[in-house]
This record gives structure tokens, C-alpha cells and sequence, in this order.
């Protein structure tokens, strides 16, 4: 997945409005633009598509995770130099305040159960011999997960993935 296509998912799945969006850049100290947001948003075949940097998209997310779990005093994290699923992973996890077995229930609520030990792996040193590099499965379906928990209205009607509408008669789980 692509560091814009990480940021349309979030969105979605929080249901972030434009204002919000910058609100967000805002409290981890970047000034952005409606318009900057605007193009980073649109499809990658739009001729007005601005591809998101790492540093962005970083920065996004520590902007989510001041606004979630308080602004820290004094200066912001120093930015992730090389952004990857893993860091991503953990930067969500870290926003949401979520434990092991919330993160179990949120990929086993989008359909992607795996085990705790699988879990554990995602988020160890990359010099662990036990680590695991986060697939763009896992991260997709996690999302998936959140927009279930956060938003089921909307994705009730639609599968983010797919964006197809969901088999009638199918009840999501509590």
C-alpha cells in the first residue's frame, strides 16, 4: 500500500473531515493546506494526485496519536527516517491504545484472525530473530478492522477492500 493510500483509509475509517485532517497535521507542528490534503487524497490516476512522503504520513500519525492520547510536552518525536508497515502498525496501535487482544479482535472482526505469537513478531526489533515484517494484508485488514469497529454504518454497507456491498443478510459481530 502507498503512503496515500494509507492516509484515504484512515480517513475513512474515522470519518475525518478535511478540517479534521489538518487539525491533526496541526498538533504534530506541520502547517498543510486544504488543498495540500485535497491532493494527497484523490486517486493515483488523477492528474491532480501529489504522492504523500513518508515524513507526511509520519507526521499525520503522530498528529493522530496527540489527538488521541494528549500531546506530549515539549518537543514532537523526531520523524521515522524510513516509514514501514511495521512503524505504521505500531503508531495506530499506539493512537488507539489498543492491547494484544484488542488488536486480535479487530483483524479476527475484518475477517483476518491470526495468533498472538504472529501478533507479537509484527511488533519486536528488526534484529529479533523472531520478527516478522508486516505484510500490506495485515495492515489492509487492521484498518479494516478499526473502520468496522469506529464506523459500522458505513461499513456496513460497503467493504473497504472490495468496495463492494456487503452479501444481504449478513449481520456484523458485536
Amino acid at each position: 500500500m502507498t503512503n496515500n493510500d494509507i492516509m484515504r483509509r484512515i480517513r475513512y475509517a474515522f470519518d475525518f473531515d478535511d478540517s479534521k485532517m489538518i487539525a491533526l497535521f496541526d498538533l504534530a507542528d506541520l502547517k498543510v493546506t486544504r488543498q495540500q490534503i485535497s491532493a494527497w487524497l484523490k486517486k493515483d490516476d488523477d492528474p491532480a494526485f501529489v504522492e504523500c512522503s513518508e515524513r507526511e504520513l509520519a507526521i499525520f500519525l503522530n498528529g493522530l496519536i496527540n489527538d488521541r492520547r494528549g500531546k506530549k510536552e515539549g518537543s514532537q518525536p523526531v520523524d521515522d527516517l524510513r516509514l514501514n508497515n511495521n512503524i505504521i502498525f505500531r503508531k495506530l496501535r499506539i493512537a488507539l491504545n489498543l492491547k494484544d487482544d484488542d488488536l486480535l479482535a479487530l483483524l479476527k472482526l475484518a475477517g483476518f484472525p491470526i495468533s498472538k505469537p504472529e501478533l507479537s513478531a509484527l511488533f519486536r526489533k528488526p534484529d529479533n530473530r523472531h520478527f516478522r515484517v508486516c505484510k500490506d494484508q495485515i495492515l489492509r485488514n487492521f484498518i479494516k478492522g478499526v473502520q468496522l469497529k469506529y464506523r459500522p454504518d458505513k461499513a456496513a454497507k460497503k467493504d473497504l477492500e472490495t468496495d463492494q456491498p456487503v452479501a444481504e443478510g449478513f449481520k456484523w459481530p458485536k
